[in-house]
């Protein structure tokens, strides 16, 4: 019986409503679309006039200088960052895991997640050198 009535409540949910056609709510919605049609010519004219205005106004003004975008670093990767600074001609990952002063065996791994992001930022170059030796230099 449950299992029944569920299904003819489904059924009366999907059934769609007949079409107004003859009534005063069909009507009333004509002519709601045709306010929402008035309102979006108005809205089109509206925006026109302000991207003139905006156009002169750019124009008028002065050229801005383009600035390298903000990238917001952890202390960890600045950290690396300031160290592959230092040393120009590039450093291992280990290297730079023993100058922040890391254990020679966990030296690598510490720095390779903070290496990682400043690659991806563009801030630092990734060097392949012969078999799996990689060096990393600032650009």
């Amino acid at each position: 019986m449950r299992i029944s009535h569920k299904r003819n409540i489904q059924r009366k949910l999907h059934k769609q409503k007949p079409l107004l056609t003859n009534t005063v709510s069909a009507a009333k919605n004509v002519q709601k679309v045709e306010t929402a049609v008035v309102a979006e010519v108005v809205a089109e004219v509206v925006a026109e006039v302000v991207a003139e205005v905006v156009a002169e106004v750019v124009v008028a003004s002065k050229p801005v200088v383009a600035s390298k975008s903000a990238v917001t670093l952890t202390p960890k990767q600045q950290q690396v960052l300031d160290i592959i600074v230092k040393h120009t001609d590039g450093l291992n990952p280990k290297g730079i895991g023993l100058q922040a002063g890391q254990e020679d065996a966990k030296a690598a791994s510490w720095a390779t997640g903070a290496l990682k992001k400043l690659t991806e930022e563009g801030l630092v170059e990734r060097i392949q050198m012969a078999g799996n030796k990689v060096l990393y230099k600032a650009l």
